[in-house]
């Protein structure tokens, strides 16, 4: 199996395994959590849905980063700069998923805290819950912000080195302007960027599609050799 081969099998596999992964701590975490969480609806003994939920998120969190990790290897030939970006970005966006985690894998310990407290020191605790819950939300929103840059940086190194088809590639492009749309909608309405499902289904199936892609076929052996101004890039 050639370098670039590999890149594209291991990308492929941490695409879909991150859309599994996200899809599944929000299945787990979001009856129980929202941006004004309630304490008396977490089990005292901390159950297992909020715990799976963080350690689903810290190894979504990990795949993030290593799509633009798997990928930097073969993208850099045509453009080194954006192939860095989007390891950067998404870097970024692996921190914040993992605050986000920490934060969820605290609360049980709170709801424990709460249920054995009296009722008088339970306001401060539940104070302290959903501040926790609110800075969740923001590094949730500052993860998909730094995504979608990342994301749209191999996008467009995909879309002009014709290393995956140009329909997916733009496909990829368009789908992460509707989730950006989504960032900025969650921003200034206070709803979590989850809610507005419809500009955020496109990048999923797109990226479904794509780690299949990536999996069956890698990427356009034409393309492997670079061109001219690509070795030029490489050279600088």
């Amino acid at each position: 199996m050639t370098s670039e081969r590999r890149a594209a099998v291991t990308a492929g596999a941490l695409l879909i395994a991150g859309i599994i992964g996200a899809l599944a701590f929000a299945a787990v975490e979001n009856p129980l959590l929202t941006a004004t969480v309630s304490l008396a609806r977490i089990p005292p003994d901390g159950g297992s849905r909020l715990p799976a939920g963080g350690l689903m998120e810290i190894a979504t969190a990990g795949a993030s980063v290593g799509i633009a990790l798997a990928l930097y290897p073969v993208l850099r030939k045509d453009s080194k700069g954006l192939a860095l970006g989007a390891v950067a970005f998404r870097t970024i966006e692996a921190t914040m998923y993992t605050v986000a985690a920490v934060i969820t894998l605290s609360l049980p310990g709170l709801a424990r805290q709460y249920a054995q407290s009296p009722a008088p020191g339970r306001g401060a605790i539940q104070a302290t819950a959903s501040a926790l819950a609110s800075v969740r939300e923001d590094a949730v929103l500052a993860a998909v912000f730094a995504y979608v840059t990342g994301a749209l940086m191999y996008y467009t190194v995909l879309y002009r080195s014709r290393l995956i088809p140009r329909w997916l590639a733009g496909w990829g492009i368009v789908a992460e302007v509707l989730m950006l749309a989504a960032c900025v909608a969650a921003a200034f309405s206070g709803h979590p960027v989850t809610s507005y499902a419809p500009l955020i289904l496109p990048i999923a199936v797109q990226e479904a599609t794509l780690g299949i892609w990536l999996i069956l076929r890698g990427f356009s052996a034409k393309t492997m050799i670079p061109t001219p101004a690509a070795a030029q890039r490489v050279g600088n």
